[in-house]
């Protein structure tokens, strides 16, 4: 399955004009400031817009082209929307909500597809309960089911979490991650959370004033050292996919292998074998010439710089390779030049054990 986006629209000062392929299954993230086109791509992609410009085609099928008149309506689209606010019906119960959306679809699932979405998205129960007794979580969680069960092609979600506070974002965060590895769908998912997209995506589009201004595989965007440039704050650091290898119980410490060494953080209950996705900020990784001996950090990393770029007039920024998994350090001007960091020049990146976090991919 594969999606082809090529939207124009104006808005007085402002002009959309992005265009970008999703190629795969699994969440593609939109990201991007508040008023950079985003929501407008998806209203394209569904049909709630028609741009002024542009084509959009689904796994080869042209549901929008201008220049040839082409305008699929929405019904006929086969593409789920979950928008920020849920939008459930507050008479209807949540089966019977997740039964609307099953009924208007085009290509029914059988009742057993029903009582997959009831489990993957641990609805049984809700089933009976009405929207006013449900909290943001479980509400997203139900219109995600609905979306679900429209059998969509592709499924577009525009910040669903954005109204959630902290504790029903981390609630409804696994059944997102559930979502990305069965449902088998492409998902495009609208975020202005870094945090967010980083567990969640697999590919990510950032939008800048109306443009494309990268694209990519989340674990190399995010280690872009232009990433700044795109995004208007810090480096994010790097996000690397490692596995829990073993447990240290003499020292209360976890190890966890990934492709170019181990990183030990505080002890963690997962299994061994339990993938995680796990973030080192820039700003937690110090660079050394030569291996430290005494020191209080429990991860020194075999490193090359990859590239450096002066980001502010008080750092530097530096990518980083531990074999081919790619780390972003910021440290000050004043140590680059002290230490006279260079491209290829073979360092240690040092991360203390506490500043690691890690989650379930």
């Amino acid at each position: 399955m594969s999606i082809e986006i090529a939207v124009r629209q104006r808005y007085g000062n402002f002009d959309l004009d992005a265009a970008f392929r999703v190629e795969r299954n699994g969440i593609t993230a939109l990201f991007g400031p508040s008023g950079a086109g985003k929501t407008t791509v998806l209203y394209a992609i569904a049909g709630l817009l028609r741009p002024e410009g542009g084509r959009i085609a689904i796994d080869g099928r042209v549901v929008f082209d201008e220049a040839a008149g082409v305008f699929v309506p929405p019904r006929e689209r086969r593409v789920g929307y979950v928008f920020q606010d849920a939008r459930l019906f507050p008479h209807f119960t949540v089966e019977r909500n997740l039964r609307f959306g099953w009924r208007r679809s085009a290509n029914p699932m059988p009742e057993t597809g029903i009582a997959g979405i009831v489990l993957l998205l641990g609805l049984a129960p809700l089933l009976q309960r009405k929207p006013a007794n449900l909290s943001g979580g479980e509400k997203a969680r139900v219109a995600l089911g609905r979306a679900l069960l429209a059998s969509p092609e592709v499924l577009l979600l525009d910040e669903p979490l954005a109204a959630l506070d902290a504790a029903r974002k981390n609630e409804i965060l696994p059944y997102l991650e559930r979502l990305r590895d069965e449902a088998r769908l492409p998902m495009i998912y609208v975020s202005h959370s870094l945090d967010e997209v980083s567990r969640l995506a697999q590919e990510i589009v950032i939008l800048k004033q109306g443009g494309v201004a990268a694209s990519g595989p989340i674990f190399d965007v995010l280690t872009d050292l232009r990433l700044p440039d795109f995004t208007g704050a810090s480096p994010f650091g790097a996000i690397i996919e490692t596995t829990v290898a073993r447990h240290i119980a003499s020292s209360g410490l976890t190890a966890l292998s990934f492709a170019g060494g181990e990183l030990l953080v505080p002890r963690m209950e997962h299994a061994i074998g339990t993938r995680l996705r796990t973030h080192i900020r820039a700003e937690d990784v110090m660079i050394a010439l030569e291996e430290p001996r005494a020191i209080s950090a429990n991860n020194v990393l075999s490193a090359t710089i990859d590239g450096l770029r002066e980001s502010t007039p008080e750092h530097i920024d530096l990518r980083l390779l531990c074999g081919a998994t790619p780390l972003i350090a910021r440290i000050t001007r004043a140590s680059g030049k002290r230490l006279e960091l260079r491209q290829g020049l073979q360092v240690f990146a040092i991360v203390k054990s506490v500043t690691v976090a890690p989650q379930i991919s």
